[in-house]
């Protein structure tokens, strides 16, 4: 894959099902439980609809009109504060490990101070190293606790980052 052909842009409602089969594909080869995580999130099938509001945006990998990733940010959920959290943020194999996953970050934390957010939160799965280690390159630290309640109880990792 020619990282020039590669494009990172807002979702469109044609990339729904292509997002979901992405973000579920993911995590089955992750391993991540069904239940508790963002595999049953009824959002899934409807990311263009849910990341509606102006203070909420998916964005999607795209590169020759296959989708290959995304993630997006959106205000925590059941929180009291100006707090955006990272949310669904996987990418194909065929994607990683090109610098896919910094790009993606510095776009979502961009929007996010675009649209006045404080702080950025997100939730992962404590044996996903490779993304823990992109969150703390982009200057995530890691919190004792989770945030707000996003209903992903299966994940036990939470970080937090300063916009």
């Amino acid at each position: 894959m020619r990282k020039d052909t590669i494009v990172i842009r807002e979702i469109e409602l044609k990339d729904n099902p292509k997002i979901a089969k992405v973000i579920r594909s993911v995590l089955i080869e992750m391993g991540v439980p069904k239940v508790g995580t963002a595999y049953e999130d009824e959002a899934l099938d409807c990311m263009t609809e849910t990341y509606k509001p102006s203070n909420m945006s998916y964005f999607v990998v795209e590169a020759e009109n296959e989708i290959l990733g995304g993630a997006g940010i959106s205000p925590l959920d059941n929180y009291e504060g100006n707090i955006c959290e990272l949310q669904k943020m996987y990418f194909l194999p065929v994607a990683r490990g090109i610098g896919l996953g910094t790009e993606m970050m510095t776009k979502c934390l961009d929007f996010a101070k675009q649209v006045g957010f404080d702080k950025c939160y997100l939730e992962t799965m404590p044996y996903m190293d490779d993304a823990r280690k992109i969150y703390k390159k982009v200057g995530f630290d890691f919190i004792d606790k989770p945030m707000g309640n996003t209903g992903h109880y299966s994940c036990t990792v939470w970080m937090l980052k300063d916009l």
